[in-house]
């Protein structure tokens, strides 16, 4: 709003000449990331105190580690913060007559609202049973197809370099130029929404520790920044995506804005949720925020290299498909407890150690993942 309301007057006196600088993505994302992170500190502790006067607390499940009581009434739903000081300056500082920014916005609003219908009948219930999982499902899969069909089959608002690439998948660490893998548009279509819901899903899944989940977020909201910015950054006249052999998309460098937002309302989320504890994020966040990842590794290409840079979002997930799969086919559980970061407290890790190592581990991954900008 920042961009489109301010940034047309800057011919219109010297004096204002100095608008010019909101062309530049790199000052409209610092400002996003500001934002973000002043609008959290500054409505945190009035949120959680609302929070707390209205009694809406967390519901702690007996299957749960015994560490795990202590939790239970404390203030949960903590992640429409989020998503209000993620949206807020995305509206502010982007660009929105951006197709990517929109449809990204869209699906983590989204998204946010189902974690909300979710959120609100676990508490309403007071139990851990909320919103049926085929009904969640189902809202997804409608929210991401949506997005994607207006970023995959419209021809008329899209850039050319989009519609060039749209459906071809980057191969990690091989010159996207030279050995892409290039699929129907109908398939495409199909593999993007099941990302998008997928990726939703694993941050989901990774929400069961104080941080263990926006640590990681944080990692690859970064990481998808860089990816973004410089798939569509140019140094005089020279685009740096073919340079480097990415996927050249010069209208996905907005997204980097939109990350910065995450980064800056993440970090500020990360101050009142860090161990022990003040407030959870709740379906209502992590819902959210790994629908605005997924939408992200489809945009800047990155679908199968997003697989690495998410690896504990992986690991999650898969520890809880394989340990539900064994017990039905064998009756024998894999794990103490799924998912696997329940298993390490079960074997007597303290919370801060699972926490603190799962993010060194998102820190090498997503360090491994860019290393893939110069190893092709």
């Amino acid at each position: 709003m920042i961009y489109e309301f301010l940034y047309p007057l800057r011919h219109a006196s010297p004096w204002l000449s100095w608008l010019n600088v909101l062309r530049y993505v790199p000052f409209r994302l610092i400002m996003s990331t500001i934002t973000a992170m002043l609008l959290a500190f500054a409505l945190a502790p009035w949120f959680i105190r609302e929070l707390q006067r209205k009694q809406i607390g967390q519901v702690v499940r007996d299957v749960n580690p015994e560490t795990h009581k202590v939790k239970a009434g404390t203030p949960t739903m903590g992640g429409a913060l989020i998503l209000l000081c993620l949206l807020v300056p995305t509206i502010l500082w982007s660009d929105l007559t951006n197709p990517f920014v929109l449809a990204t916005t869209a699906v983590t609003a989204g998204y946010g609202l189902i974690g909300y219908l979710d959120d609100y009948l676990k508490l309403s219930r007071k139990s851990h049973d909320g919103l049926a999982g085929r009904y969640k499902m189902l809202g997804q899969f409608l929210i991401a197809g949506a997005a994607i069909s207006y970023t995959f089959l419209s021809t008329k608002s899209l850039p050319p370099d989009w519609l060039e690439i749209r459906t071809r998948l980057s191969i990690p660490f091989v010159a996207f130029s030279k050995h892409p893998i290039d699929l129907p548009l109908w398939l495409y279509v199909a593999f993007a929404i099941f990302v998008v819901v997928a990726w939703s899903n694993a941050v989901n899944l990774t929400d069961g520790l104080d941080g263990l989940a926006i640590g990681p977020v944080l990692i690859n909201a970064t990481t998808y920044m860089v990816w973004a910015y410089l798939a569509g950054a140019m140094f005089f006249r020279i685009s740096i995506a073919r340079y480097l052999d990415i996927p050249p998309i010069q209208s996905a460098g907005e997204l980097a804005v939109y990350c910065g937002a995450m980064v800056g309302a993440g970090t500020g989320f990360l101050w009142y949720n860090t161990y022990p504890a003040q407030v959870f994020m709740g379906d209502v966040g992590s819902l959210a925020l790994g629908g605005g990842l997924g939408m992200l590794s489809v945009f800047t290409k990155n679908e199968l290299l997003s697989v690495l840079l998410g690896g504990v979002f992986v690991m999650e997930t898969v520890s809880v498909i394989t340990q539900v799969a064994s017990f039905k086919l064998t009756g024998k559980r894999i794990f103490l407890m799924a998912p696997i970061h329940h298993h390490f407290e079960k074997k007597g890790w303290p919370e801060p150690r699972v926490i603190v190592r799962f993010w060194i581990v998102s820190i090498l991954l997503a360090l491994v993942a860019l290393s893939s900008l110069k190893l092709r």
